[in-house]
């Protein structure tokens, strides 16, 4: 924001942050768009260096949504990557050989990827814990143990961290926590705010919001790990591209109403799916019988826009994906379009098939993201494929 400074904004609520994030106008020109910036290298007067140098340390596009981001999860800095895996690897560039993590059971199948396979390369131990319970990760703590990873609400089977109290249970072994936030975003659930030391976000989800980008953000309030991530980020080089970072901005601009809009829609579904003689389970943190719902929304301010859904017989899921016309049959979601995914074949398709059956996670499980369509033409379009 041009006209304020960072710590006028930082009094703003998350509503108008969205829109104005850290500068809503370019600085040279009061255009009202910070124009992306496509330069590989800036000249240096005189050989005297400026501001920016090289784009992989700095651009001024990718800073606009590295400062929103800092803004909205109330971080001293904010990094964008190339992807949410990226973003998620700049977060484990915390550790180091020798080191040992602690991970939530159920993870992204991409995180599962990373922590089960990249991490042990590099010398870091992995244990998956059921991270809903404290007790059973105080048991796991080593004295080599340097950190804790968590997704809340878990993906895909909605399993809910008491965040308070893992953070708790963190500082007094001297851990770092780091989050996985992409499901509830900054909007619903203030990572920081609750004592996490790392917020990580897949913007090509509910951030970006359109399903046309591919983006990672860290933030932390930190300044000593803001520097490590920092470093890494530099040194790595996985930066996200100025063009992406000009569209995962205008994403955010307008995440508050599309938000709003596809969780009142989610809330919908998912009383008429529970309902609905095909369906054996709806997971949804919004339903009065969902398990650890009071403990969710002690920390996040409301359900989100996603639910699974189980099938009652494996034969419905081949015939609900070939007769749904709205949904995109996809491994994503947070778009403004609803997204249909089946989580075995597609979005855990990296985790071992023993591994998922261990976790409760079914062939008859799919994941909705409900998009902002009429709530109507949803249902109509969900129960003519679940008939018969």
């Amino acid at each position: 924001m041009t006209d304020h400074s960072h710590d006028h904004a930082r009094q703003l609520r998350t509503a108008t942050l969205l829109v104005h994030q850290g500068r809503d106008r370019d600085p040279f020109t009061g255009a009202a768009a910070v124009p992306i910036y496509t330069a590989a290298t800036y000249h240096q007067p005189g050989g005297q260096g400026g501001g920016y140098d090289y784009a992989r340390s700095g651009n001024p596009s990718r800073e606009q949504v590295e400062e929103a981001i800092a803004l909205l999860e109330g971080g001293t800095a904010g990094f964008a990557y190339a992807s949410g895996m990226a973003a998620i690897a700049g977060a484990l560039s915390l550790l180091r050989s020798g080191d040992h993590l602690l991970a939530s059971l159920d993870l992204y199948g991409g995180s599962y990827r990373y922590l089960s396979t990249v991490l042990p390369r590099q010398g870091i131990a992995v244990d998956f814990v059921d991270t809903t319970d404290v007790a059973v990760v105080a048991a796991a703590i080593r004295p080599e143990t340097r950190a804790i990873y968590i997704e809340t609400p878990s993906n895909p089977l909605f399993r809910i961290t008491d965040l308070r109290a893992m953070v708790a249970l963190a500082r007094s072994h001297n851990l770092l926590t780091l989050l996985d936030n992409t499901f509830m975003t900054p909007l619903l659930q203030p990572a920081l705010a609750l004592g996490i030391d790392v917020a990580i976000h897949s913007a090509t989800k509910f951030l970006g919001g359109h399903s046309d980008l591919l983006a990672g953000l860290t933030v932390t309030a930190d300044a000593d790990l803001a520097r490590r991530l920092k470093h890494y980020q530099n040194a790595a080089g996985n930066v996200l591209a100025p063009f992406d970072a000009y569209l995962l901005s205008r994403g955010i601009k307008t995440l508050k109403v599309r938000l709003e809009a596809a969780q009142s829609n989610a809330g919908q579904l998912a009383e008429r799916l529970r309902r609905h003689s095909a369906v054996h389970r709806v997971y949804y943190p919004g339903l009065d019988d969902f398990p650890h719902r009071d403990r969710h929304l002690a920390q996040a301010a409301g359900p989100g826009a996603v639910l699974s859904l189980e099938l009652r017989h494996i034969a419905q899921v081949g015939r609900l994906l070939e007769r749904i016309r709205l949904p995109i049959i996809a491994p994503s979601l947070g778009g403004v379009e609803t997204i249909l995914t089946h989580c075995w074949s597609m979005s855990h398709a990296a985790v071992p098939e023993e591994v998922k059956a261990s976790l409760g996670l079914s062939q008859n499980l799919l994941r909705l993201s409900v998009g902002i369509e009429d709530v109507e033409d949803l249902w109509a379009d969900l129960e003519q494929a679940l008939e018969g």
